[in-house]
Order: C-alpha cells, then structure tokens, then sequence
C-alpha cells in the first residue's frame, strides 16, 4: 500500500510539474528578423545561421566556452601536430569522418558527402559572401571573381562569358581544369578521411569549420543534386556560382545531419518551425519542436514572455530594466555575457544613385550627392556629431564600451591608447562648415537614416545622430525609417542605404576577421561595399603605411607571423581609420538574455552570439 501511494504522489507531482510549464515540447523563441537564406554558402547573418545550425552540423564543435579549444562533431578526432593529422607546416589537416550518421533524408554520411559540401559551397560562394573564409586559406585568394580570370587568363570575370552568361569558346576548357586543377585538389577523401590542403599557414582554420560557422556545414550529395545543386561534374560548375541569394538551391530548404529538421520557413508568418531528428547520432533532442518566430515589437515580446507563450529571446538593453528580478514570475535574465563583436555606423561613400533615401541626389538642401560622404569633412562632422557615452550609458545601461574602430577590445591590435572618436557639437559644426566650400552649410541637406524593425537600439543611435544634426544646423534634415530586416540585409549589397548600422560577430577570433571585413574594400563584408570612392581610397598608397595602401597592409598584418609586430600593424590600421573617420565606430555590448525559469540546459559560447543552440535544452520546473 505504501509503495502504491508514493508512486500516486510522484505521478500527481510530475503531471502538476508539467501543468505549471506550458507547452512542454515547445520551445519558442522571439527574434526582431527572419533568415535572409537558408543556404550555408550565401547565409552570413545571425537569423539564417541560427536555424543552419540546429538543422546541420560540422566536423568539429567549441568546447565549452572555449574560442580555440575544440571537439570532434561530424569528425572522430580534432586534428593536431601532436596526433599526425595537422602538418607541422600548417598546410595540411586531415579529419576522420563518424561513421552511423543518418542524414535526415536516411541517407548515411559518408566522406564523399563532406568533399561535396565543402566543394558545391567553394563553387557557389557569392560575392561578399562567407566563402571567403575558405577560399582564402585553401586558394590564396578570397573571391573566385579574382582567382578564376587570373588562372584563364581574363581580365576580369565577365570577359570570361558571352550574352547568355555562356563560357566563351577560349575559356571553357580552361573553366574546366580550374575546377580539377584548383577546387578538386583542396578537399580530397582518403578511405574514411578527409583532407584539406591549405595555400597558405592559416591560424583561424579550425575556427572557420567549427560549429557555428554555418559555410562549413555539410549536407547529404544525393539530396543537394535532388534540389538542382551542382551535380558534381567539372563541366558546368559556373553555373551555380554567384547567384541572386533568393535564386540559390538552397535558399529556403536546406537538410543536414543535426538534432532538428526543418519543417518549415512561413515566409507569411514570419516563422522557423523546426521538429526533433529522432534518428539524430546522438541522443534525441529533449523537445520535440523548436518555433523561431519574428515579433518586432518590444511590447509584444514582453507579453508573450511573460504569458509564457514565449521562452526566450535577446531584447534590447535598454527593456531589461523590465525583467530583472522577476524570477518569482518565471522569468530570469542573464547579463554580462562577453561578446567578440563591433557595431559601427557604416557611411558608403558611393551611393547607389537609384537611392530612395537620398532625396534628389544633389547638394541642394533637398537631398545629398552620391559621393556625399566621400568628402572627409563630411564624415567627421558626422563622427563628431554621435554622442558615444551618453548612448552606451542611457541605452545600453552601461553594458558597452566605447572602440577606437571596429576592431574589439580582447583581441590581438586593441590598443587603450588609441584615440576614439569624440563627441564634440563645437567641431562638428566647423567640419559641416568647412564641406563641400560652405554649401553644404548654406543650402543643408536631406536624407533618410535606416534601421532594422524592432531594433530600437539602432533606432535610438538614428535618432540621437539626427537630433544632434538638427541642433547643428536646422537645414541638416534626417528622417530615419524602419525596414524589415532581409530589405535591410539587402540594402548592404544594393548601396542604397547611405548609413547602414554594421554590426559584426566574430566569425573566427582573430583581429584580419574585423579589419579586413570592415576596411578591405576588394573583399570585406562592409568593406567591398561602401562604394566606388571608398574603393579608390582603400587602395591608394598611403605614408601612414610607408606608401603602402590600405588594403595591402591589411593582408600583410594578416601574413605577419611575429605577433608584436601584428599587434603594432593593427593600432597603425585603427589610428589611421580614425583619423579619416572612414566611419562611426560606436561600440562593443555585452549581450543579455532573457528566459522563463522553466527553460533548462540553456548554455552559450561567445562565438554563437545572440543565437541559440536548442539541442541541450529543455523545459522542466
């Protein structure tokens, strides 16, 4: 009888554990932006590489909170010196595949899967995408819109084809042998290995395939050919390269081997719906569902999280004051979490003159020039006219600090003794004074300021640069206007918007990760798209450099071996971008979140950035 009744009192207990937790094998998370793709090679912004993540998996993961340590996934062994499978020049790594790994088609993985990934995404890679990250250490060059016309003998990437996007008769052969001669030869399978073979000593390597690093995830051949992926032959391969991001395979339905498969993206609904792999290689993820769903307004989170209709999400700084201490509600946060990023309001020094925001595209007081902030008083009447501390300390509530560029503090080149930016209405206004001979101060200007719905961070730092310009000169006009978040993603590539937000998370934790993508204007995310004047100037020898220009210093501080020495090169690079104020380097957060109480098993390493990794988790009282 005894016995009888105790096992009655756990059973009532764990059905009113469960009645308290709401939807128990749900979890739901609310984000600001939907994915701009779900295909790895062209995906290079935190809402596509979230869902990446849970959906497919790499050869090694981070262990723990680590940035350099790592463990095997998709591989059996990291790859060492000390354990024969890295060279001890750097140039060769060799991974041994798991063997039993279902993909979520059935299929098992196999070695010839993963050259097929990492292949298809080198073939496909977009420009200004993440393939960089690869090409880069395995060809030596970051873009095959460099690589390719060199090998054939083009000038450049569209002498190489006719009308119809067709090789020229000269160069097919020649496109041809630069798949077997160049691609092939980097990832090769050996029995149940595979090995890269890099051009080049790459420090960050094993970073770049590691979890999280959505470019290097792999997925099953069969099924990718299935979709109208390359279909692995060397004859034809241009044909899959540099696509628009909607015309990719992959764009909205991608399959890997990870804990969760994709259900569905509702484009309409703004949501990511995603269901447990029960055939996963691992245990099965302990919740059945996950729901990424896209909830603008802070209001509107808020109540969803405290109906408990929600489970977590990252909000903005500036609401935590609303959470904290509510851990009798069922509600926690968590604050202070180190992050390896940099937000910088980027400036394009050319402006796409089909440009909605630029008014009449003239310096007439009813719009601004193309070349607007290609005059460098500009930029610094700009630059003088944010107000970094009074931001971090109202917005932020103090969870950020000031950076001279947007290199982050904690990595290599940081220097406290560079000079930072400085709030100063006094200088602003002679810099505005001095632009373009005075006209700029006697006729004014309008234009339109952009930032992603619901990101009311980046809409305050709008509006503190607009007010701020007005109180400099009433005819300095800023409207600054909400856009979803793929149009703003898109904005980037089309250099419509004439200030974007740029906000980086470290891909690999490595100063060339921030310098090159902010500065290099021939191959950095911001960079290579701030317009055709920021282009000509990246690439003009400069006496900061000793005649060097910009973007080659760049890659030498990348190839310089001698830490010391690498370490001066970046404060020479971050002392000259502020002195040109190439653009506005705000600051670098702590991040927060925000959960109910019933949500287990939440953990987080800085490389993930704001996004989460379901597989742990789990809802439980």
């Amino acid at each position: 009888m005894r016995k009888t009744f105790l096992v009655f009192l756990m059973l009532t207990a764990l059905v009113l554990s469960f009645a308290a937790v709401k939807n128990p094998n749900v979890i739901v998370k609310s984000v600001i932006g939907e994915p701009e793709t779900l295909d790895p090679a062209y995906a290079y912004d935190n809402a596509s590489g979230e869902v990446i993540n849970n959906i497919s998996e790499n050869l090694i993961a981070y262990d723990g909170e680590h940035l350099t340590k790592f463990i095997p996934m998709l591989s059996t062994v990291v790859p060492s010196v000390e354990n024969g499978l890295m060279s001890e020049d750097g140039l060769t790594y060799s991974f041994k595949i798991r063997k039993g790994v279902k993909f979520h088609n059935g299929e098992t993985l196999t070695p010839e899967d993963v050259e097929y990934s990492f292949e298809r995404n080198l073939l496909a890679s977009q420009f200004g995408g993440p393939m960089w990250m690869l090409l880069e250490p395995l060809t030596g060059v970051q873009y095959l819109e460099d690589l390719v016309p060199s090998y054939v003998g083009a000038a450049d990437w569209a002498d190489i084809f006719d009308e119809n996007n067709e090789p020229k008769a000269m160069y097919k052969d020649k496109l041809i042998k630069f798949y077997e001669e160049v691609i092939d030869p980097v990832v090769e399978v050996n029995g149940d290995m595979i090995t890269f073979k890099l051009a080049m000593p790459y420090g960050p390597f094993l970073n770049v395939l590691a979890q999280n690093s959505n470019w290097s995830t792999i997925t099953n051949a069969k099924w990718a050919k299935e979709q109208g992926a390359w279909d692995g032959k060397a004859d034809g391969w241009w044909k899959w390269h540099n696509l628009r991001t909607e015309d990719a395979t992959f764009y909205a339905n991608y399959m890997g081997t990870g804990p969760f498969k994709l259900v569905e993206w509702d484009r309409t609904q703004r949501k990511v719906v995603l269901e447990r792999f029960n055939d996963y290689w691992r245990e099965p993820a302990k919740v059945e569902k996950v729901i990424i769903q896209v909830m603008e307004e802070w209001s509107t989170s808020k109540a969803a999280l405290e109906a408990g209709d929600v489970d977590i999400l990252t909000p903005d700084q500036q609401y935590m004051s609303q959470l904290r201490g509510r851990e009798k509600e069922g509600i926690t946060t968590v604050e202070g979490l180190t992050t390896i990023s940099s937000d910088v309001i980027g400036v394009l020094w050319t402006i796409n003159p089909d440009s909605k925001y630029i008014g009449s595209g003239k310096l007439d007081g009813q719009g601004i020039p193309i070349n607007f902030f290609a005059e460098p008083n500009v930029r610094k009447g700009f630059q003088a006219s944010f107000d970094y501390l009074n931001f971090i300390k109202m917005t932020l509530e103090g969870q950020g600090l000031q950076i001279p560029s947007a290199l982050p503090k904690g990595l290599l080149g940081y220097s406290e003794n560079s000079d930072k930016p400085e709030f100063n209405l006094d200088k602003a206004t002679s810099y505005f004074k001095r632009a373009y001979r005075g006209q700029l101060w006697n006729r004014g200007f309008k234009m339109t300021l952009t930032y992603n719905s619901g990101n009311d961070t980046r809409k305050t730092a709008m509006e503190i640069l607009r007010d701020n310009l007005a109180k400099i000169n009433p005819k300095f006009q800023v409207e600054v206007r909400a856009v979803q978040w793929a149009d703003y993603v898109a904005q980037r590539r089309s250099k419509t918007a004439p200030i974007n937000f740029f906000s980086w998370q470290a891909d690999y934790p490595d100063p060339h990760n921030f310098i090159a993508t902010y500065y290099n204007s021939d191959a950095g995310y911001y960079g290579a798209f701030m317009g055709e004047d920021y282009a000509k100037f990246a690439k003009t020898p400069q006496a900061a450099f000793g005649g060097i220009s910009l973007n080659d210093y760049i890659d030498m501080a990348l190839k310089e071996a001698n830490t010391e020495k690498r370490q001066a090169m970046y404060e020479k690079i971050t002392d000259f971008v502020v002195d040109n104020a190439i653009n506005i380097p705000t600051y670098q957060v702590y991040s927060r979140k925000a959960m109910r109480t019933w949500l287990k098993g939440w953990s987080r390493n800085p490389m993930q950035g704001n996004n989460e990794y379901f597989y742990p988790m789990y809802k439980a009282e």
